[in-house]
């Protein structure tokens, strides 16, 4: 409690007043007084969770660039550039330790580990028998799961992964919580919305089987590595991370406040107790990552953040509205896939370019001749030119062109010019919280039009 009160600047203050009101907010909301003590404890160890993020990730830096992990901030004033603007490798500006999502990791790993004890003490009764077998099951296996990508995150950092193994790093991961899922009961039936009930007659439901599963996993590859694509300004991957987070814990609050008791209840408890940690730990890491960036988050964190939403939303039996906090992310996969499956030349790094007369980040551009595009890309070019979705420039050679990198990011500076860092990140992440708004009330209003229970 001391090292609560003692945060050293006004960041950590409003950052631990954030988790610790909203978690305060979601404890109040259950009106269970069965659960409030474990969720006091739950609450306490996220803003543990903050402060020891927030002193390890500071304590750590010195070490983390001795061990030579560590990146270059490129698009700083102080970062070495041509006349022209552009960098001059080697590279040389700001040195910032990278791979800090390690330290998040650790943390949250601790205070979940704290914290299990504390989850089953009401039921001391209980002990051994198969539903708190059960359980405890769900907890270890999330921790598993959420342990093993810290580690191939880490891994990645350090040894530079390809993507062809990044892709299947997460299924692997994904194998024990499918097990848990399957024997925890979890079903595989959706229930179909009434237009298909009244086209198809008395069909209510759909089991579609293993096709269930495969989605789950697929939910698990697209998490991990949608936090990654969408990355490259200071403060985004943390804070994107923490408003999909702050969602579904309010999704949480919601279904524990409707559902009192039962199967539900459970699993949105269960879902609740594992995102207020990463909610304090990840906010620690926002204060550091903000612009100017004193940490970089690396892959390590991507990997985690990931995940711990892939845990929540299988074992927690809220795959479908988890993804649905994903509408960024998803826009900006399917924006970039021309580039991803490389129907588009796409250059090694897509991040924003840099003025450095204006302090500001601008469109970067990917160049290549359309002669020698496959079908596939010069259709996907001249849709682009057509609907005005990319910027395009004449390249420096005869029969080149410049085309804008296909992230939102560079759609952003595209569609509103070129802006300072912190203001970019300012506009994703409202973009952010505006999806997730809408997420919610696709979830609760619009279902109940489309469904005769919404549960």
């Amino acid at each position: 409690i001391a090292q609560v009160m003692r945060a050293s600047t006004w960041h950590e203050s409003c950052a631990m007043a954030m988790a610790s009101g909203i978690a305060a907010c979601i404890v109040g909301m259950q009106k269970d007084l069965l659960h409030i003590p474990m969720m006091a404890v739950n609450v306490f160890l996220s803003g543990a969770c903050y402060v020891l993020t927030s002193r390890m990730a500071l304590a750590m830096r010195s070490t983390f660039i001795k061990k030579g992990l560590c990146g270059i901030d490129l698009n700083k004033p102080e970062t070495k550039r041509d006349a022209l603007g552009r960098l001059i490798r080697p590279y040389e500006g700001p040195i910032i330790p990278e791979a800090m999502g390690v330290v998040a990791g650790t943390a949250y790993l601790t205070a979940m580990f704290v914290f299990i004890p504390f989850a089953f003490l009401q039921g001391y009764g209980d002990w051994g028998s198969p539903n708190a077998s059960v359980t405890l099951s769900k907890f270890l296996c999330a921790l598993l799961a959420i342990c093993c990508m810290c580690f191939l995150g880490f891994a990645d950092n350090v040894l530079d992964l390809r993507w062809r193994d990044k892709l299947w790093l997460p299924f692997m991961a994904s194998l024990p919580l499918l097990m848990v899922y399957a024997v925890d009961g979890g079903g595989t039936t959706i229930v179909l919305p009434q237009l298909i009930n009244f086209t198809l007659g008395q069909v209510t439901t759909l089991d579609v089987g293993v096709a269930y599963y495969v989605f789950m996993s697929c939910l698990a590859i697209f998490s991990t590595n949608a936090i990654n694509i969408l990355a490259g300004v200071n403060g985004l991957e943390a804070g994107q991370s923490v408003l999909i987070a702050v969602t579904i814990a309010i999704n949480n609050s919601i279904q524990l406040y409707r559902w009192r008791e039962g199967e539900l209840h459970d699993n949105n408890l269960f879902s609740l107790s594992l995102i207020l940690p990463f909610i304090g730990a990840s906010s620690a890491l926002l204060v550091h990552n903000w612009h100017p960036a004193q940490i970089f988050v690396g892959d390590t964190y991507c990997y985690f953040a990931g995940m711990t939403f892939a845990v929540v939303g299988i074992l927690g039996h809220n795959t479908k509205t988890v993804l649905l906090f994903f509408i960024p992310q998803m826009i900006n996969f399917v924006y970039s896939m021309p580039q991803l499956f490389k129907m588009v030349p796409c250059p090694r790094h897509r991040m924003p370019g840099y003025d450095r007369q204006t302090d500001r980040l601008v469109v970067s551009y990917a160049e290549f001749n359309e002669s020698s595009l496959g079908i596939c890309g010069r259709i996907i070019v001249k849709l682009c030119k057509l609907l005005r979705l990319a910027k395009f420039e004449e390249g420096s050679c005869e029969g080149e062109v410049r085309m804008s990198n296909m992230t939102i990011i560079n759609f952003a500076l595209y569609a509103f010019g070129p802006m300072h860092e912190a203001n970019l990140a300012r506009v994703l992440l409202v973009f952010q919280g505006l999806c997730s708004a809408v997420a919610l009330l696709v979830r609760y209003f619009l279902a109940a039009l489309l469904y005769d229970v919404v549960r």
